[in-house]
């Protein structure tokens, strides 16, 4: 099988983002994660297989879903069929709504059919230094498709970002990385105990992967989500700063907690884990910045333009 012939599974292709890197990007988004962090604003990421969402407020209780569930019986409430345990994924519901309320993530693709919808604007990215960005979920779980696709987009000149968490074999992360023009690389939470809490994963791993990527030299930009009452007390934020300064480090792409995705738990039928949790203001935001860019650090917020 040639490179462009590997396949992936993409839950979406965003056009136009500004904070995924450089310039106008296509950001990739690929299924599967091995984190199940509580402040996730993509949970339709994490499985690697199919999600199936529910908009209920799109919903005219029709009763044609039930119809055509292999598991009404056990799934059916008030006419309608809800994200449920028993679900497989079928989209046989999603073929019966007329109303739009049920929508089908994750999609096999081959890397040529990713090209195609990412050529497009390829325009766009000559005029703006953009490119495309390889998001996810965690695309380093598909590693033979993240890899072709990067080498694919770099051999037509497109610029490319890779986002990842860091959670896979060094040998993964440092082939990826060396097709990639720029890492984002996601650091959640510095104290062991605490990221294995909040994130379902211990971070020995990442914090070696981060360690074999700045010793290799590949350009990088660390991506720290700041979670009130999580990772942002002034101890867990100078651990940060002491681990990145050890690997000469020092830019900061600074990522204030938002609910933005909150809504998408409940279309999973999930419960978000962070219920009572509440963006921190400006002048916290402002003071998390201030801190490290006092330590010597080039700081952006929100996400890297």
């Amino acid at each position: 099988m040639s490179r462009t012939e590997a396949s992936g599974r993409v839950f979406n292709i965003l056009r136009f983002c500004l904070h995924d890197g450089p310039g106008i990007r296509t950001t990739v988004f690929l299924k599967g994660c091995p984190l199940s962090c509580w402040w996730c604003h993509n949970p339709e990421g994490q499985a690697s297989g199919r999600d199936l969402l529910y908009y209920e407020a799109r919903c005219r209780r029709c009763g044609a879903c039930v119809a055509v569930c292999p598991h009404a019986d056990a799934a059916a409430r008030d006419g309608v069929i809800l994200p449920h345990a028993l679900c497989k994924r079928c989209g046989a519901c999603v073929q019966v709504c007329l109303a739009s309320a049920r929508e089908l993530l994750g999609r096999e693709m081959f890397v040529d059919e990713v090209l195609w919808e990412v050529e497009r604007d390829f325009v766009f990215y000559e005029e703006s230094g953009g490119g495309v960005t390889l998001s996810g979920g965690e695309p380093l779980l598909q590693p033979e498709f993240t890899q072709a696709l990067l080498e694919a987009c770099r051999s037509r000149g497109i610029h490319t970002v890779l986002e990842t968490c860091g959670l896979a074999p060094e040998s993964v992360v440092l082939a990826a990385a060396a097709q990639a023009d720029l890492v984002l690389y996601d650091l959640k939470v510095l104290d062991a105990e605490k990221h294995r809490r909040y994130t379902g994963a211990p971070n020995d791993g990442i914090l070696a992967n981060l360690r074999a990527l700045a010793g290799a030299g590949r350009p990088l930009v660390v991506r720290l989500p700041v979670i009130p009452g999580i990772n942002d007390s002034a101890e867990d934020l100078a651990a940060c700063t002491r681990f990145l300064v050890q690997l000469g480090l020092r830019r900061v792409d600074l990522l204030p907690y938002h609910r933005i995705g909150v809504d998408k738990y409940q279309r999973l039928g999930r419960p978000y884990r962070l219920p009572e949790a509440a963006p921190a203001d400006a002048e916290r935001n402002q003071a998390v910045a201030t801190f490290f860019i006092q330590e010597g650090f080039e700081v952006t917020m929100g996400g890297m333009k």
